[in-house]
């Protein structure tokens, strides 16, 4: 079938991107879905920092490509051998599908899975296929997603089906923002109920981790950015301090707030700088989990003695060391509780033809979360 979707064909343009339209709005051709696959109808897909770092070149990736990977729709059409979806079915897309046979996967941490990974360094989907078409030339898939396009065809291992109660457009948060920024908090940071927690970095996965965060109980909630309006949407989300980092003092600020550190900061900002500022933010015994995706070449340099005389734990987070099949729904159930207020992360709503004006807002840092609605 044919659809419209937004393809990057070179990294690097120059912003305003309004103006350079690094994403063309094109009409491809989808394969028929194959074996263990889907064809999605999309409903809603969120713009997200790392769609931004492949658009501005710090991850690069294969050219052209189409695309997107925190989205939500409803199951159009399913190839052989699908034996967990049906055509109806309400899903949330996942950018991180899991074999179930590999070592990571054998040890419940489908993040990690290896041909996963490797699939989506080629572009493909899990079984190695490339399923988009313009003409002649072959387009490959975002992390096996592809989410900004009215229909995409993906792996049924990318999908985590959902109650057809619950809203579309804000599931499709549960796919990145949620289980990225509420991952790191709960998952692999382990915070527990009564102790102290800093966010650094307020981007849609900070303030989603934020909100992880005040759910799970922590006595003290540190917002931590160089914005100051985004500081004012942390304390709105229920932070109970705010800092920026930009004050010459923020670092003896916080430990003045906390007592000499947090027991667990969480480094969502994607530079250096704002790691380092975490690992100098958790107390004595305390953990640092980062999920941020800084510049490949990125280097972070600290004592390793700090490590050992303060025993430190220092942790990386991707996708939230979630299980999709598992915290997907419980986080949706949260966050039809009102536990989980996720629909306060979003700040514009826009159709694909505006999507190049949605990542220089993005860019400036005037928005948090933004969803194209289909």
């Amino acid at each position: 079938m044919r659809t419209r979707g937004a393809v990057l064909e070179q990294m690097g343009l120059p912003r305003p991107y309004g103006k350079s339209k690094p994403l063309r709005i094109a009409e491809v051709q989808l394969d028929a879905p194959g074996p263990g696959e889907l064809r999605i109808k999309m409903t809603a897909a969120g713009l997200c920092h790392s769609d931004l770092s492949t658009i501005n070149g710090d991850r690069p990736r294969d050219m052209p490509v189409l695309l997107g990977h925190e989205a939500s729709g409803v199951v159009e059409a399913v190839g052989p051998y699908v034996t967990r979806f049906t055509p109806g079915d309400h899903v949330v897309l996942i950018f991180a599908p899991s074999c179930g046979h590999c070592m990571p996967c054998a040890e419940g941490r489908p993040a990690l899975c290896e041909p996963a990974a490797i699939a989506g360094g080629k572009g493909t989907l899990i079984s190695g296929a490339k399923r988009i078409h313009e003409g002649d030339r072959v387009i490959d898939h975002h992390i096996g997603v592809s989410g900004f396009a009215e229909h995409a065809v993906v792996s049924e291992a990318s999908c985590v089906k959902i109650d057809k109660s619950i809203p579309l457009d804000r599931a499709a948060l549960l796919g990145c923002a949620v289980l990225t920024g509420v991952g790191a908090v709960i998952n692999t940071g382990a915070l527990k109920a009564g102790q102290s927690c800093a966010i650094i970095g307020l981007g849609g996965v900070g303030l989603a981790a934020l909100l992880g965060a005040v759910a799970a109980g922590a006595r003290q909630v540190i917002a931590v950015d160089i914005s100051d309006e985004k500081l004012r949407a942390a304390k709105d989300l229920g932070a109970t301090h705010t800092v920026n980092s930009k004050d010459p003092d923020a670092l003896a600020h916080l430990r003045e707030i906390s007592g000499g550190g947090v027991d667990l900061a969480v480094e969502l900002a994607g530079v250096v700088p704002a790691l380092e500022f975490a690992y100098e933010a958790a107390r004595r015994g305390g953990t640092i989990v980062t999920a941020g995706l800084p510049h490949p070449n990125a280097k972070m340099a600290f004592a390793p003695v700090t490590l050992t005389a303060g025993e430190k734990t220092l942790k990386g987070s991707y996708m939230g060391s979630c299980v999709p099949m598992r915290d997907i729904p419980r986080f949706a159930d949260m966050m039809m509780s009102g536990k989980l207020p996720i629909e306060k992360l979003v700040t514009h709503e826009l159709t694909l033809d505006e999507i190049n004006e949605g990542f220089e807002r993005l860019a400036d840092g005037s928005a948090i979360r933004q969803l194209i609605r289909f």
